[in-house]
């Protein structure tokens, strides 16, 4: 407080004298304070070590100050001792020599970083604009500092050249389905190419691809294309199924000739049940054919006795 009064007010050094003397009462102890009487000590000699006590003592108080740091629990101290790499302190109070060391200060927490939306084209030559978001951390202070200039800057550029060379090496259809296994790919080159860096990359994230509006009407349509070749794909496919079941069961009712029967009279049943006017009476094909059978044979029994049969009547067209 005394010094900061003597340099606020711009005293000089002997009015500095008067003023020690009136709060400190040093007149009776020591003659030089005194101006009526001789002065042990000459004054200008006693400013002159007054002087140099206060150039050694200023500058010695400020280095003392600086001399001490205190680090968070989440921060490092890379100490440089005469230009040379002397270890990782922290965190708390450390103590460091003025001038003889530097500190440089690394935060550990994980950092969020935001990557610019990129131009890519894709493998099927569609142009699309892609943007990501990135969270790496320092896992080694001292090769973050050592091995590259800025790690900031240098993870935020190699985050734009991977993404740009990753997505062009994928269509478009994988651009926008199969994110998972694109940013699983642009985090493993990343963490492999800033693995020296001394920083770990935690997770690579898509955030959005932008397409041109004539893309996405395009999309639409083959979208809708594809749908509709599903459909008819489900359709076959259960026509399909339909036949092999009516199939198995025509096996089924063939083992026995009364189960037709019966299927028959069921149908009947749900007909009438429907209130409707027209009832269809179906025929066995067994029925049917013995009919005919017997119409056949009445027909050749009445040609062999002179009288003219059917055959006779109808001819062949084109026969005389």
């Amino acid at each position: 407080m005394l010094l900061y009064r003597f340099y606020l007010t711009e005293l000089s050094y002997r009015s500095f004298l008067r003023y020690i003397k009136t709060h400190f009462f040093l007149s009776g102890y020591l003659g030089i304070f005194d101006e009526n009487k001789s002065a042990i000590i000459g004054s200008g000699a006693m400013d002159v070590l007054l002087g140099l006590a206060l150039a050694f003592a200023v500058p010695l108080a400020v280095m003392t100050v600086r001399s001490f740091r205190i680090l968070r629990e989440y921060e490092r101290a890379v100490m440089f001792t005469l230009g040379r790499f002397t270890g990782v302190r922290g965190p708390g109070l450390i103590l460091m020599v003025p001038v003889i060391q530097q500190m440089v200060r690394i935060d550990l927490r994980t950092i969020v970083l935001d990557v610019p939306s990129q131009d890519v084209i894709s493998r099927d030559n569609v142009s699309v604009k892609v943007s990501a978001v990135v969270y790496f951390q320092v896992v080694d202070p001292a090769r973050a500092v050592i091995q590259v200039e800025d790690f900031h800057s240098a993870t935020s550029q190699l985050a734009q050249t991977t993404l740009r060379s990753c997505l062009g090496k994928h269509q478009l259809d994988e651009m926008l389905a199969e994110r998972d296994k694109l940013n699983s790919d642009i985090q493993g080159l990343l963490a492999a190419n800033t693995q020296s860096w001394g920083i770990e990359v935690s997770l690579v994230e898509i955030k959005q691809v932008d397409i041109d509006p004539s893309m996405v009407r395009a999309i639409a349509q083959q979208a809708e294309a594809e749908r509709a070749r599903r459909a008819k794909v489900i359709s076959a496919e259960g026509e399909q199924q339909a036949a092999a079941k009516l199939v198995e069961a025509a096996r089924e009712l063939a083992q026995e000739p009364g189960a037709m029967q019966l299927r028959y009279l069921t149908t009947l049943g749900d007909i009438a049940g429907e209130r409707t006017s027209t009832i269809v009476f179906p025929v066995p094909i067994d029925i049917a054919k013995t009919l005919l059978g017997v119409s056949h044979a009445g027909l050749r029994a009445g040609g062999t006795g002179g009288d003219a049969g059917p055959t006779d009547v109808v001819q062949p067209l084109g026969r005389k």
